[in-house]
């Protein structure tokens, strides 16, 4: 890991940044969470919550602009304008959840509807509960906290303070709702108007990042003929598409862990995981499948495209095909997003890089490699230079019991926050507060 490129404050600057973290709130930040949790925003269906927040941003100073996409689904952009000629810098973080909160969830994301999984905020003590209420919604609350900091110490800024929230955060599409997600939303708001210099987007882990991958969604067909369970085995007209699934999903397992350590580079691990398995009618037992589908989502370093993942694919395949010709196979890629880099170089990755090592009073070590794709990937392809940046995650020692795994994404103990709050507002004086010049526009 390179060192840190040098840029101390100005007198001016430490005397807003100080003025700054004075202003921070806990327990303010605490009732945003609360009231943000309590607002239900599944993918494709976020106005209702940037409704709230756009009173919010009123409040607090920030210029709110709201931006439709539907008549249920929105994103929402917040300005504070500098005196002239610094950087607009874009405090961003998705809005939406990753699940529907309703018994739709349920067997797949677990036994029971833990706290965290409901569509409702609980409180206990420093605990805030609810779906999505640490990803997205502490992000959410988190750089709103940033903002009002900053306005509050009334800190001199010559460029534009932009807070952004968008629709189809969540890697899912849901054909409901007009197939929102795949960052459909940040998309959207970068096309009608935002335009920021800088970029830096809030996500669960205590590290810098300068990249984030994509991901592809494949699918693979297990083909047979359609059984009758009072058949013995052995007969010519039948094959079964649900056994030699079972050696399918196997070898794409292993493929799955070598793709990982042959596709890893820069701070990128691009893991893939076997999502679902689906066959057959449970409502009749008695008939075998003709179709066994197996899908999965495999993440792409942002130095290999799509469609060299969709070729490394389809060698996995012919390879397979080959060693079982008696099965009968077929794939296709359903999704594909590109990966998204900054160079490590720019002023905002060591602007944040400069705020980490300043709370963490350590020079900045190489972090744990990344296998989470966020919307900030889609900002780094479409030019905007974008620093990832975070807090330690997920959450220890919850009071109430919550979900194995993932879960609900949604218990969040409130001063873990606060640190990567310092970090942020650091990384906001250090470019904001600068004129352009300075940050290499």
């Amino acid at each position: 890991m390179e060192p840190t490129l040098s840029a101390p404050f100005s007198a001016a600057q430490q005397r807003a940044y100080a003025a700054a973290c004075a202003c921070l709130d806990v327990e303010r930040l605490k009732q945003l969470l609360f009231a943000i949790t309590d607002i239900h925003s599944p993918t494709g269906a976020t106005r209702d919550v940037c409704e709230y927040l756009v009173g919010h941003m009123r409040t607090i100073g920030l210029k709110p602009t709201y931006d439709a996409m539907t008549d249920i689904s929105g994103n929402l952009l917040g300005e504070k304008r500098g005196s002239g000629g610094g950087a607009t810098l874009l405090l961003y973080a998705p809005i939406d959840t990753h699940l529907e909160g309703d018994a739709s969830d349920f067997p797949w994301a677990g036994p029971h509807q833990f706290v965290d999984m409901r569509p409702q905020a609980t409180q206990v003590g420093d605990w805030i509960y609810g779906l999505g209420s640490s990803n997205p919604k502490a992000m959410a609350a988190s750089l709103l906290e940033v903002a009002r900091a900053l306005i509050e110490s009334g800190a001199a800024l010559l460029g534009d303070l932009n807070v952004g929230f968008a629709d189809g955060g969540m890697p899912v599409t849901i054909p409901a709702r007009g197939n929102a997600g795949m960052s459909h939303g940040v998309h959207h708001l970068l096309n009608r108007g935002m335009a920021p210099d800088f970029a830096i987007i809030m996500k669960p882990w205590n590290w810098v990042y300068h990249e984030e991958p994509g991901m592809g969604w494949f699918k693979i067909m297990v083909q047979g003929t359609l059984g009758y369970a009072g058949v013995p085995r052995g007969l010519p007209a039948f094959r079964s598409a649900v056994v030699p699934a079972a050696t399918v999903i196997l070898e794409l397992e292993q493929w799955l862990l070598e793709y990982a350590v042959r596709n890893t580079s820069g701070v990128i691990c691009p893991h893939g995981w076997i999502a679902g398995v689906r066959s057959g009618w449970p409502e009749r037992p008695a008939f075998p499948s003709a179709l066994t589908e197996i899908f999965f989502d495999v993440r792409i370093n942002p130095r290999t495209t799509p469609a060299n993942v969709k070729a490394q694919f389809a060698g996995f395949m012919a390879e397979l095909a080959a060693r079982h010709p008696d099965f009968e196979l077929d794939w296709e890629m359903y999704g594909s997003v590109p990966g998204g880099t900054t160079d490590p170089s720019n002023w905002i990755i060591q602007s944040a890089r400069r705020g980490w090592e300043h709370i963490e009073e350590r020079a900045y070590p190489e972090p744990d490699l990344l296998g989470g794709q966020t919307d900030g990937a889609a900002l780094r392809r479409m030019g905007v230079p974008t620093a990832r940046i975070g807090w330690p995650w997920p959450a220890e020692g919850s009071p109430e019991p919550i979900g194995e795994g993932l879960g609900g994404m949604g218990a969040t103990y409130v001063p873990d926050l606060m640190p990567c709050l310092h970090k942020i507002l650091y990384a906001a004086i250090d470019t904001l507060m600068r004129p352009r010049g300075e940050l290499g526009l």
